[in-house]
């Protein structure tokens, strides 16, 4: 017996070595795959020739800060796959650099790629398109079709130019939402909901089959303004009027008709293009301005992302100054604990500002926020951060990029100085908790629940058990809390009185301009005039330094982004159905995203509706 013993514990230490043996190698084959990739992936500075045209093409979504794994970033860039994302910052230097680069006579931007931007980022680059231009240097652009979001660069360009198969499609804004109170009801879901906020509309997709009164009234005013803010650059770029824009959406089916179907020609007629033209036609009248490209007959050309590089380059040899404005983007959903890009993680974030705090190299910062919310905990850990930054001597000023609403707002109510695009979406002062049982569900196939606890509040939150009445109490008492928190905390941070807060909170949604005027933003502005702000307000010079805080991240954080990337892969094989579905894959989403809010510890969040 004794002997068997001594065998069976030799046996289990022998497994143990060699499973902590293959946990070695596999961490080993991932680190020389990671810096094969790295290697491969590192390109010598591009040669320009003394006169080209710097191509522009942004592909996938331009965002604030990259997302994902930064492996699969390294690996698409080596087998030339489109990327998914484009950082807006990078389109921004890439442009703002070669206005002072002689070798660089125009602008090409190729817009095919482009999915997904929000106005106010498509606003800060055309805005660098446009000093581009002001240095006297041409900029063009071409599309086999130009979506709303792509014509919105294109209309930037001294010369559009469309292919003769193409169209322009500008169907304005929309705001529709996918309601799963139907599904709720036939699984005999019980939807939990606490609240406070009557306009704070993110838990409707659960409860109802449509859209409230508040949401639509909410919805029909910063829509609006999105619109019309569309409407006008667009009609300023192209020296029209903005009501021709409104009219060549309306007016489409007739216009169509008067081209006998021809939506290039529609597009012409009503001066959205300067011309129809196939890519090889185009371009020859970019060459006449870049010259010409010998070896491929069209016009010599650096891509931008090579360009980009040069970019760094020049950054780096430039040297850091001894006092600078260190500028650090929240983007994506704010979540408790650690978080890798795409997400705002509340220990992540703060950490971050910390470094800052204790960091004498930094004398103000700047926190650029383009996120809808999230968790209230999470959002508080990074409040108290900004506010102890702030304390430290260290101004901090919140640049609001797309959206900063919700969570996004509380973490950027105790900065110094709060500045916002005219069509950042702000504000849903508001806060809610859902809770989902399934006890009917089960029911239904015969699984009862029964027992019984040492005290009231024991086992009342259990999912497969009906919401106990005292949970409820304390649940909705603790949003009420939250609300209140984060009203007197707007009003102290404002030098408001909460009274007054309040009527501007009760989740309402509003536009930058809106929240200018109603006192809860300071100034009406992008990143740039946040970091001259911070800078003033640390009482900076000329001449000081500017540093964008890249996010360190470490091995466990990249092997983690691994496992989640192949738990999306297999959702998207187990399921390819609901790719081609919009509308469900989005109403899953959102019910995933529920029931993951549900399953997490700290039930109160302050997320925003989605935005398009």
């Amino acid at each position: 017996m004794g002997l068997m013993r001594a065998l069976g514990s030799l046996l289990k230490g022998v497994l143990y070595a060699l499973d902590g043996l293959r946990k070695f190698l596999h961490l080993a084959l991932l680190l020389i795959i990671f810096g094969a990739l790295l290697a491969v992936s590192h390109t010598t500075l591009p040669i320009i020739p003394g006169s080209a045209a710097l191509e522009l093409a942004p592909m996938g979504s331009i965002v604030e800060e990259e997302s994902g794994d930064p492996l699969d970033r390294a690996l698409a860039d080596v087998t030339g796959e489109d990327a998914q994302e484009t950082r807006l910052r990078d389109l921004i230097d890439v442009v703002d650099h070669a206005r002072d680069d002689e070798r660089i006579r125009v602008i090409v931007l190729n817009l095919d790629g482009l999915d997904h931007a929000g106005l106010p980022a498509l606003q800060d680059l055309a805005r660098s398109i446009r000093w581009f231009r002001e240095s006297g240097k041409k900029v063009y652009a071409h599309g086999l079709m130009f979506s709303q979001r792509q014509y919105y660069l294109a209309a930037q360009a001294d010369e559009v130019y469309l292919d003769p198969f193409g169209l322009v499609l500008l169907d304005g804004y929309a705001y529709y939402r996918s309601y799963v109170r139907g599904t709720v009801d036939k699984l005999a879901v019980d939807i939990n909901v606490f609240k406070v906020g009557t306009n704070k509309s993110y838990p409707d997709t659960w409860t109802r089959s449509d859209m409230s009164r508040e949401d639509r009234e909410d919805a029909k005013v910063w829509v609006g303004a999105l619109w019309d803010s569309y409407k006008t650059d667009v009609a300023a770029a192209r020296n029209l009027e903005p009501g021709l824009i409104q009219a060549y959406s309306d007016e489409a089916v007739t216009g169509v008709r008067a081209t006998g179907g021809d939506l290039a020609q529609y597009a012409l007629a009503r001066g959205l293009v300067d011309g129809l033209k196939t890519r090889e036609e185009f371009e020859k009248i970019v060459a006449g301005v870049a010259g010409e490209d010998e070896d491929t007959g069209g016009y010599k050309a650096v891509d931008w992302r090579p360009y980009l590089s040069i970019v760094r380059s020049d950054e780096a040899l430039a040297g850091s100054e001894d006092q600078n404005v260190g500028v650090i983007v929240a983007s994506g959903e704010i979540l408790d604990g650690e978080q890798s890009p795409g997400y705002v993680g509340g220990d992540t974030l703060a950490a971050q500002l910390r470094d800052l705090r204790d960091d004498d190299d930094y004398s103000a910062v700047v926190l650029r926020i383009d996120s809808p919310g999230g968790s209230i905990m999470a959002s508080e850990v990074i409040r108290r951060e900004v506010e102890a930054l702030s304390a430290a001597g260290k101004p901090v000023v919140a640049s609001m990029g797309t959206v900063a609403a919700s969570g996004g707002y509380y973490i950027a109510m105790n900065a110094d100085h709060i500045i916002a695009a005219p069509t950042t979406i702000t504000g849903s002062i508001g806060v809610f908790a859902i809770i989902p049982t399934f006890q009917r569900t089960l029911a239904k196939i015969g699984i009862t629940n029964d027992g019984f606890g040492t005290t009231d509040l024991a086992g009342a939150t259990d999912l497969d058990r009906e919401l106990g009445d005292e949970a409820r109490q304390i649940l909705q008492a603790n949003v009420e809390h939250s609300y209140r928190t984060f009203v007197d905390g707007i009003a102290r941070a404002r030098g408001r009185r909460p009274e007054e807060i309040e009527s501007l909170a009760q989740g309402r949604v509003w536009t930058g301009a809106d929240a200018h005027a109603a006192g809860i933003v300071d100034e009406l502005g992008g990143v740039d005039e946040a970091i001259a702000e911070a800078a003033k307000l640390a009482g900076l010079e000329e001449g000081y330094g500017v540093v964008w805080i890249e996010r360190d991240m470490s091995w466990r954080d990249v092997i983690a982004m691994r496992l989640r990337s192949a738990a999306a892969w297999a959702v998207k094989v187990i399921a390819p159905r609901h790719a081609k579905l919009p509308g469900l894959s989005s109403a899953m989403a959102e019910v995933r995203g529920y029931l993951e809010l549900a399953a997490k510890g700290r039930p109160v969040y302050l997320c925003n509706c989605r935005v398009d």
